[in-house]
């Protein structure tokens, strides 16, 4: 049985790219950028009007003139117009290109509409309400760095600069597999000795939310079983994801096929609570990763450990942690790390805190429902006192 950390480390260490692909900038939202996006050209790409009024030449106002008639108008979309009688002005529309021979835009706000034109009530100043030709951005300009995480603002960026198909970091193949005699389909109604299969869902429906899809499979309490579909699916997935089947029992066939089977074991057994059975693995460039069946070790283990090899693949930072305050004491005597079921609270004085309710055990599947992570509470003294400072693991969106 190894630490919490060391098993972390471990973890990292066998981490892996996966290369990239071209996807849609329409399926590219919360994918993992491998390019940089430049600008195609200056932002904005011309002097952009920014308030509905009038242009007008500043130097006919620094003259005197405060009456200026209309000579045309510009609109967001038109060609840019020309003004011609420095003593009129173009009526303009926000987005529209600041007119040539014109300077300075005044609003609706500060004018009034008279029979001779429009009249200025303020005093005003040059250059005043124009969004000026790459004010923001230098064409050739560095938008948007590889390795991002791309989210709405970034895909409009890349639909303002032409970009249609983007370079993305690709996700592993994933087969999720369920194990145990136990387990029946949704659809079916259990005897008194078994349970529907749920866990598998659980852990299809977080991939999903990372944008990994997923193909589900069953194993028997069988080792010839066990090893049938292990040598047929590692031919087709990167990642193999277990839960159940990798403890002490008698049926707990995993571990054994799978070191049969030339899988490296990298470690079996972590010094923590729950999911303390957790099997990790690979062989070339095969990863499992063997979680206990029992709900919330699956979940924990997935979140502690899965979550962190994903970011480390993906080279996203997996080294910074969630920090929140305790609302209760914990007491937990065991020797090990202790992850506890915790709901979250924001603070006035914008801290988080965290309060912990541990639940039934690591089979209360309805428990998560009611909470939002798991806070981490190492191993090495028995009481963790309201006010401590600690580390949390999301399981949703926090706030």
């Amino acid at each position: 049985m190894i630490p919490v950390e060391k098993a972390t480390n471990i973890i990292i260490e066998n981490s892996k790219d996966f290369g990239t692909e071209e996807v849609s900038i329409h399926h590219s939202e919360g994918r993992i950028l491998a390019q940089d996006i430049q600008a195609d050209r200056p932002f904005p790409p011309f002097n952009r009007v920014c308030m509905d009024g009038i242009a007008i030449a500043y130097k006919s106002y620094q003259l005197g003139h405060r009456t200026f008639q209309v000579e045309s108008v510009g609109a967001a979309g038109d060609p840019i117009e020309t003004l011609n009688d420095p003593l009129k002005c173009i009526e303009i529309m926000t987005g529209a290109p600041l007119p040539i021979n014109t300077d300075t835009v005044i609003r609706y706000e500060d004018l009034i509409e008279t029979s001779a034109g429009f009249k200025i009530t303020t005093e005003i100043y040059p250059d005043k309400n124009i969004h000026f030709t790459g004010s923001d951005h230098k064409g050739g300009e560095t938008l948007l760095s590889h390795n991002i995480r791309l989210g709405a603002s970034e895909i409009g960026v890349m639909a303002t600069v032409g970009i249609e198909k983007v370079k993305v970091k690709k996700y592993p193949k994933v087969a999720l597999i369920s194990s145990g005699e136990e387990l029946v389909a949704i659809s079916d109604q259990p005897l008194p000795h078994q349970i529907r299969r749920s866990n598998i869902y659980v852990l299809q429906s977080r991939l999903r939310e990372l944008r990994i899809e997923s193909d589900t499979y069953h194993f028997k309490d069988d080792s010839i079983d066990i090893v049938n579909q292990v040598r047929n699916l590692v031919d087709h997935y990167d990642v193999l994801m277990i839960s159940g089947g990798v403890s002490k029992g008698k049926f707990d066939f995993i571990p054994s096929v799978l070191e049969n089977l030339r899988f490296v074991k990298l470690f079996h057994r972590v010094s923590q609570r729950p999911g303390k059975p957790f099997w990790f693995g690979k062989k070339r460039n095969k990863t499992v990763f063997a979680f206990p069946g029992n709900p919330v070790s699956s979940f924990l283990c997935f979140h502690k450990y899965f979550v962190t090899w994903l970011k480390a693949s993906l080279n996203q930072d997996y080294h910074s942690s969630l920090k929140v305050t305790l609302l209760n004491d914990v007491t937990f005597k065991p020797d090990l790390t202790y992850f506890a079921q915790a709901k979250l609270y924001p603070g006035k004085d914008s801290k988080l805190y965290a309060e912990v309710r541990h639940g039934n055990g690591s089979g209360d599947l309805v428990n998560p429902t009611i909470n939002d992570g798991f806070v981490e509470l190492p191993k090495g003294k028995n009481l963790f006192k309201k006010g401590e400072i600690v580390n949390f693991i999301p399981y949703r969106s926090v706030f």
